[in-house]
């Protein structure tokens, strides 16, 4: 009986390893979103994280929300400055949520400015 609990034990805990290690270096998906840079805040009451949200364009129903890692320092620094300006967001989607990473299933990967008589390039 001993054997078994400790056989179930290391099988639970590698396949939530394995689930874990899937969701989050195999995105759903990954795309580019533009708009303007409303908010960007530290959150959370076990976890503290990193969220920001573009207004897409008129009205609340057009806002998208996404989650920054806390390694990516380059791209939270480069937010806080552009906040209020129009951005491109390169990021990625994972199956689900990671709590203690953020508090969406979107993560900013790069982040650029976009000046106001710049073309959007399609690639």
């Amino acid at each position: 009986m001993k054997k078994f609990l400790i056989w179930l034990i290391v099988i639970l805990v590698a396949l939530g390893g394995l689930l874990y290690a899937f969701n989050y270096y195999v995105p759903y998906s990954e795309g580019y979103r533009s708009g303007k840079l409303i908010k960007i805040s530290r959150k959370g009451i076990i976890f503290k994280t990193w969220e920001a949200e573009l207004s897409l364009g008129i009205g609340h129903d057009q806002r998208w929300a996404f989650s920054i890692e806390p390694k990516e320092k380059e791209i939270r620094r480069k937010l806080i400055e552009w906040q209020g300006k129009n951005v491109r967001v390169n990021y990625i989607e994972r199956f689900w949520k990671i709590p203690w990473l953020g508090e969406t299933k979107y993560f900013a990967k790069d982040v650029q400015l976009i000046e106001d008589d710049e073309d959007v390039p399609i690639e």
